[in-house]
């Protein structure tokens, strides 16, 4: 299938990926600037260039995490809801 090149060749590049959101909002963030600044000017390219930094800021920041991770994060259940906390007896 077409599934497994794709991913052999996506796989090394998602290691250079960030894995902090940090990079990802700014560039969502630079996104929201650049298509404002667009629109304010009417100029469509720059509309269309913070489109799709927008874009890859949010879809990029979920596959590299996905990608880089090897198993999901563990949910821990929580506690007995029922007791009494020791402070209110």
């Amino acid at each position: 299938m077409i599934i497994r090149p794709v991913l052999d060749l996506f796989l090394p590049l998602a290691v250079v990926l960030p894995h902090s959101a940090g990079p990802y909002i700014a560039l969502v963030l630079i996104g929201f600037a650049i298509g404002i600044l667009g629109h304010l000017s009417t100029a469509r390219w720059l509309v269309a260039a913070g489109i799709i930094l927008i874009f890859l800021g949010a879809f990029l920041f979920p596959v590299a995490v996905s990608i880089t991770q090897e198993s999901p994060g563990q949910i821990n259940l929580p506690e007995d809801r029922t007791r009494m906390p020791d402070t209110l007896r």
